[in-house]
């Protein structure tokens, strides 16, 4: 008879069950695994082995054959190790079989027997706690598989401490909920000098989750700024911290056990590739997008990523998720970022810099910003100008709010749109950029000097539907700020002052 071990395989956020089956038969030696494995699974034979041998214990000189079912789902990672070798001790007698029956099992093996931390731990406890079965996992990764609410965990730090537990020779201990502290806020929009107008362009972008896109000159303040965006971001909910640390489990960024309390900041170079950016590559990764799923997505020097990796961005921006299609799979993972770029407004970055302005103005700048789409420009909510830093400013004594003044704002914003959200009836829903379709109309109640301001401006610049509607979210957010019930005519101007116009005119 077969024995078999409950363990899974993972694609993207989506933990798949698969059936660990070990036969030990008579005829000559040999160890296959079976059941569409990677290369890390083909090699679990050799870790195995070694780790059993550091043991004192040999494998049966017979046939053994591991099948991973299903045979048609491919099998990827080294999680497999340790399903593998506590079936063989089941065949050897070591362990009683009825022990491992209501627990779903993973771990990669080192030579020496230790159980050795794998990717994916989180999502597949919140699984086995929704099918009410154990994990036994990792003893760096207890913690981890605690966050999900499973109770019934073990968590090992070799495979010799595993056994005896089991048969009730020794007793692991239970392993401990581990938070990370909150970090106080380093970075302060306070050291930011002057720039009120981009400080008020990141308040609006934080209090309604709007996409943002600045533009200035070199040593403006862009990238100071845009890292200072999350200290005036809310800190992530229950539900988001859990979401976001999933993410993180699968891309094997959770260290120590503990879940992401900090809302992710990411800032690819923009040398990153299409897959690097979006997700993908042979094991379909999740990539930056999504490692900054409820967080913010930086990227500096716009126009300098190709263009592919670029127009990769349109629909996760649109929809909040992205689909990497792969010949044997298709993953899907969360990517609901909040998108912040910053660019110069032409390659040289004079361009209307007065004494040292661009040679090759205006053509330069016109040449620059036309790398970036059309399409892409009309998901970002934001386009402002960054122009360079006053002297006088640089030099005074006085300082503007600190980001902690800014923050009590946008809390202040975001508990409106929550109790508005709450309301209707709606609960996928957190800020008003996320708003579509006929609910926009009940959300925004236009003012009808409001309405008609932004028909004429729309009738006039041409705007796009998706820009009408992005401008309609974004003055509901401005209202909120002011805690304005209904969306007035300067709450509309204001939202338009942010539309880009083309090309950005000289400063």
């Amino acid at each position: 008879m077969a024995v078999r071990i409950n363990t899974v395989t993972l694609n993207g956020l989506e933990v798949l069950d698969v059936d660990l089956q070990v036969q030990v038969s008579s005829g000559l030696p040999n160890f296959i695994i079976v059941g569409l494995p990677d290369k890390a699974v083909a090699e679990s034979k050799e870790r195995v082995r070694a780790a059993l041998q550091s043991m004192g214990l040999s494998l049966p000189a017979k046939r053994i054959v591991v099948n991973l079912a299903p045979a048609d789902l491919l099998k990827e990672g080294s999680h497999f190790d340790l399903p593998i070798a506590l079936a063989l001790l089941v065949v050897m007698g070591v362990v009683p079989a009825e022990d491992l029956a209501s627990y779903v099992v993973m771990g990669e093996l080192s030579l020496d027997g230790a159980i050795l931390p794998v990717n994916g731990v989180l999502p597949v406890a919140v699984k086995a706690n929704r099918e009410n079965k154990g994990l036994i996992c990792p003893v760096s990764q207890g913690s981890e598989a605690l966050w999900s609410g499973l109770e019934n965990v073990i968590a090992a730090g070799s495979l010799l401490s595993l056994i005896n537990h089991l048969k009730g020779v020794q007793t692991l201990p239970k392993p401990q909920l581990k938070q990370k502290k909150v970090q106080a806020l380093g970075l302060d929009m306070a050291d930011v000098r002057g720039q009120e107008s981009a400080k008020k362009a990141l308040e609006v972008a934080a209090a309604g989750g709007h996409n943002l896109l600045m533009i200035g000159p070199p040593g403006s303040g862009k990238s100071m700024l845009a890292a200072r965006l999350p200290s005036i971001l809310p800190p992530l909910s229950v539900e988001e911290a859990l979401e976001t640390s999933m993410i993180h489990s699968v891309a094997g960024n959770l260290k120590d056990g503990c879940l992401c309390l900090e809302r992710p900041f990411r800032d690819p170079h923009h040398s990153a590739s299409t897959p690097a950016l979006v997700g993908g590559g042979r094991k379909g990764v999740p990539g930056e997008i999504s490692l900054a799923h409820n967080g913010v997505l930086f990227l500096d020097e716009l126009p300098e990523f190709s263009r592919a990796a670029l127009e990769a961005l349109r629909q996760p921006l649109e929809n909040g998720v992205v689909t990497i299609s792969r010949v044997n799979a298709h993953t899907t993972y969360p990517a609901s970022f909040q998108l912040v770029a910053a660019m110069n407004p032409c390659r040289c970055g004079n361009f209307g810099q007065g004494v040292n302005e661009c040679k090759r103005a205006p053509l330069c700048a016109e040449e620059y910003q036309a790398k970036i789409s059309g399409p892409l420009l009309d998901r970002i909510d934001i386009h402002i100008e960054v122009p360079a830093v006053n002297p006088w400013d640089l030099t005074g004594v006085g300082k503007g709010e600190s980001s902690e003044q800014i923050r009590q704002r946008v809390l202040q914003a975001r508990a409106i749109q929550k109790k508005r959200f709450e309301r209707l009836g709606i609960k996928n829903l957190s800020v008003n950029a996320q708003i579509k379709g006929k609910l926009l109309d009940e959300v925004v109640c236009l003012d009808k000097e409001a309405e008609q301001l932004l028909v004429h401006f729309a009738e006039q610049q041409h705007l796009s539907a998706r820009a009408y509607h992005r401008t309609l979210r974004l003055a509901r957010t401005i209202a909120d700020l002011q805690n304005e019930i209904k969306v007035l005519k300067m709450h509309v101007a204001e939202a338009l002052s942010y539309r880009r116009k083309q090309p950005f005119h000289r400063q």
